[in-house]
């Protein structure tokens, strides 16, 4: 089968399933998370889609990309329009609803017939009618009666220069910040991510901030910023043993003061900057620390780590419970530290090794980190030494 044709069918099944999952929206239960979490398996099926309509570029004219743009468009525009009437309404009104008006959802578009107005040149792989129905170049059809003055020449079904596919909408990309920086009754957040492009967390304080397994698929890469008083935990989406697991391919914490991060797993590089009385937790092929002050590092390291401008850092070995691979334990630098600002043959006075009796226990990583019941984020934040300063 043509690739234009099997995209484009693949395209019309799974525009079809998320409507289908946009219309069942309101069947799911709204306490419990049940409807947010139905929400968010639509937003991660639009951005799935929407990549591969990225990826297909190679092979899809121009104008067919657009037409699915513009379909991906039509098709949050309606997810957006179902959570909007699914919202709690308010208690107070001060006016009263035209009983005879019609319902919202009579202007709620309907992705699946969008592809039905895309187009009628030979070319184009996109059948002009509902999603229903067979790509157009299957279907014996007689030519259209010339409706301009036009000679209806090849010319008249090549995209002009200006058909070019639009930009992928953005709108089902959701902020986690925003969500999180919201009260909740739960003392610990599990954003999924599962919308996201890549983990970024910042401006937070005092939060217990767990990474699910779905947080993987937005693994590309990691930032952290401006956090305090902040327990975070993105082992699950990168260490565990489930295949779906992946490795941040980089990861920048910047401007942290009093937190406990355990960072996961990083393939590249780990850049951490600004860092102050914090423990952090990471395994990393690179790891870089630049104006960092009084800071526990546990590392798992495959090269040796670097360091400037640092004061009062302590380096340990990654825990156990954090080992990506028990075999790369023999490869672990942690303890090789370099300063580029110390070029004498002494040992530097801005890090040393921490003591073993001082570092923190594996029951501490397995029992503590993921919160235990009545526990809040300041009780976990003493027990691993992170003091008030």
């Amino acid at each position: 089968m043509d690739p234009k044709e099997r995209f484009y069918r693949q395209f019309q099944t799974s525009v079809q399933a998320l409507q289908d999952q946009i219309d069942q929206l309101g069947s799911f239960a709204a306490i419990g998370g049940e409807r947010q979490d139905a929400i968010e398996n639509v937003l991660s099926g639009i951005s799935r889609l929407s990549n591969e309509v990225a990826d297909a570029s190679d092979y899809v004219p121009a104008y067919d990309q657009r037409t699915y743009s513009q379909t991906l468009k039509s098709l949050t525009e309606a997810l957006n329009t179902t959570t909007a009437q699914l919202a709690p309404k308010s208690r107070f009104q001060f006016k009263k609803r035209d009983a005879t008006s019609s319902p919202a959802t009579s202007d709620q578009p309907d992705a699946r017939h969008m592809l039905s107005s895309a187009t009628n040149a030979p070319e184009s792989t996109i059948a002009a009618s509902p999603l229903t129905t067979e790509p157009q170049q299957e279907r014996p059809s007689t030519p259209p009666a010339q409706t301009s003055t036009t000679t209806g020449s090849e010319t008249d079904a090549v995209p002009k220069e200006d058909d070019v596919p639009t930009p992928l909408p953005t709108q089902f990309f959701k902020n986690y910040n925003e969500e999180l920086s919201r009260p909740s009754a739960t003392s610990i957040r599990k954003p999924s991510f599962s919308a996201a492009r890549d983990i970024n967390l910042s401006d937070h304080t005092g939060l217990h901030i767990i990474l699910p397994p779905s947080a993987s698929r937005a693994t590309t890469a990691g930032q952290l910023t401006r956090l305090k008083r902040c327990v975070i935990d993105m082992s699950v989406p990168t260490l565990s043993s489930s295949s779906a697991a992946k490795p941040f391919a980089s990861l920048a914490m910047r401007d942290i003061d009093g937190c406990l991060i355990v960072a996961g797993r990083v393939s590249g590089a780990t850049h951490i900057t600004g860092v102050r009385n914090s423990v952090v937790v990471v395994a990393a092929g690179q790891v870089r620390i630049h104006e960092c002050r009084d800071v526990d590092f546990y590392l798992w390291c495959g090269s040796r780590p670097i360091i400037e401008d640092c004061v009062g850092a302590r380096f340990a070995p990654l825990p156990e419970v954090y080992m990506p691979d028990p075999e790369e334990r023999s490869k672990n630098m942690w303890d090789q530290v370099d300063d580029f600002k110390w070029l004498k043959a002494d040992q530097s006075p801005n890090w040393t090794v921490l003591p073993e009796e001082e570092r923190l226990g594996e029951e501490v990583w397995r029992e503590t980190v993921p919160g235990r019941p009545g526990g809040g984020t300041e009780d976990i934040l003493r027990e691993v030494g992170v003091v008030r300063k």
